[in-house]
């Protein structure tokens, strides 16, 4: 499944990558994201509920933020597993200045399933992709928000 889109969030470049390499900020922004424990700089081990439509299952596995160059952009590599499936993606995050109040962060990348999701369909879960990466854009909005960024 292919993943990418664009949003536009107001805060510069430093403030968003700073936010983005903070785990607290990220397992609170994250949909789904109950804990991060950093294991080694970079790597993380991730636990993920997600509950929407047919895909109801606790996640477990790894996050990694590769090739950093900050603050313009790096890889997010992710091995999640559960019951009703396993998610491995590679996903490149881009921070662009629009101003200096603003940064547009783009992502593109690859997600490959398998199980019960893989079987749930690329339509079912490219509409819970869509809805999980809205959840993330309006959660770090009223996170930026709450920090009075």
């Amino acid at each position: 499944m292919d993943l990418s889109g664009t949003h536009t969030l107001p805060a510069s470049a430093t403030h968003i990558w700073a936010m983005l390499m903070n785990p607290d900020t990220l397992a609170k922004v994250t949909p789904g994201i109950s804990r991060l424990e950093l294991e080694r700089e970079g790597v993380y081990k991730a636990i993920a509920e997600v509950k929407i439509g047919p895909v109801n299952g606790k996640f477990e596995g790894r996050a990694e933020v590769a090739d950093p160059v900050a603050p313009e952009s790096f890889t997010l590599k992710v091995v999640q597993n559960s019951k009703i499936g396993n998610v491995s993606a590679d996903i490149r995050m881009h921070l662009k200045p629009v101003s200096d109040s603003e940064t547009e962060l783009s992502f593109d990348g690859k997600a490959d399933m398998s199980g019960l999701l893989a079987r749930t369909g690329n339509r079912v879960m490219s509409g819970v992709a869509n809805t999980l990466t809205k959840q993330f854009f309006s959660n770090f909005e009223k996170e930026l928000a709450a920090q009075g960024a």
